[in-house]
């Protein structure tokens, strides 16, 4: 069996989420069909995170094996051919068997996109709209705080399968431009429906109508409840994944692993 791994972009919209779930369509479950039908064998694909439905991905990394022979470059035409519109393969690689795309990954970075202005081609598809006044500065200072706190349990969707809500932030920020509004966040790991409500939360900042102190009294509290409504799934996109460089200097592939400008 040999592993491969492959480099995608999706968007999330049509999808309930990344992972398989019975009577949905799923990214992971869209391209486990196709591959079968391809490849003539049932295929498992592992990827980098799980996104909730309607989260959107570019750089997104999955990995499967299989004992088949291919083309790399001609089995991923063929997946681009046959796959729906919303998702694209970019690349196919063989790696050695160990390199794991979820385990192995110690880095993930997700961006959020808020429109300043009602915008027909990305608003309610690639960005949320607040019609709101935000003050950046506020925004900026909660974002501090997440440097401070490893247990996100109050930024947690809640009864979820999970053995921790400890993640370390690496580096959080919000960024302003002319039309938007994006928050930047890397951490070695995210929990279901984390960084929209972290975005949901640091908004009521932006608007007033939460304190820093009260941001900080969220995360002390350990409790889903008092933190905002989480923003819509539209605006998140995970970017990029990051994989321990003795893990991939054998991989030359993988050290082009970031093909979007973000």
């Amino acid at each position: 069996m040999k592993r491969y791994f492959s480099i995608i972009s999706y968007n999330g919209k049509p999808f309930h989420g990344w992972q398989i779930q019975p009577n949905a369509p799923t990214v992971q479950n869209t391209i486990e069909k196709l591959l079968f039908q391809l490849l003539q064998t049932k295929i498992k694909v592992v990827g980098a995170g799980r996104t909730d439905s309607g989260v959107h991905a570019r750089n997104y990394v999955l990995h499967f094996d299989t004992d088949k022979i291919f083309q790399p470059n001609l089995l991923t035409c063929k997946l681009n051919r046959l796959l729906p519109n919303e998702i694209v393969f970019h690349k196919i690689f063989h790696v050695d068997p160990k390199l794991h795309a979820r385990f192995d990954a110690i880095e993930r970075t997700y961006l959020y996109h808020i429109d300043k202005h009602k915008n027909p081609f990305t608003t309610h598809r690639f960005a949320a709209f607040y019609p709101y006044l935000l003050d950046i500065k506020q925004m900026n200072k909660t974002t501090k705080l997440l440097y401070d706190f490893d247990d996100f349990t109050a930024f947690s969707k809640t009864h979820t399968n999970v053995k921790s809500h400890l993640c370390i932030v690496k580096f959080a920020k919000w960024k302003e431009t002319e039309n938007q509004f994006t928050f930047h966040i890397t951490a070695n790991r995210f929990l279901r429906n984390m960084v929209r409500s972290l975005v949901g939360t640091m908004v009521d900042v932006g608007r007033g109508k939460l304190t820093i102190n009260d941001f900080q009294n969220i995360f002390q509290s350990r409790d889903r409840i008092r933190a905002s409504t989480s923003a819509p799934a539209c605006g998140l996109f995970f970017t990029e994944v990051l994989y321990p460089i003795d893990k991939i200097t054998s991989h030359k592939n993988l050290c082009t692993i970031h093909l979007w400008d973000t």
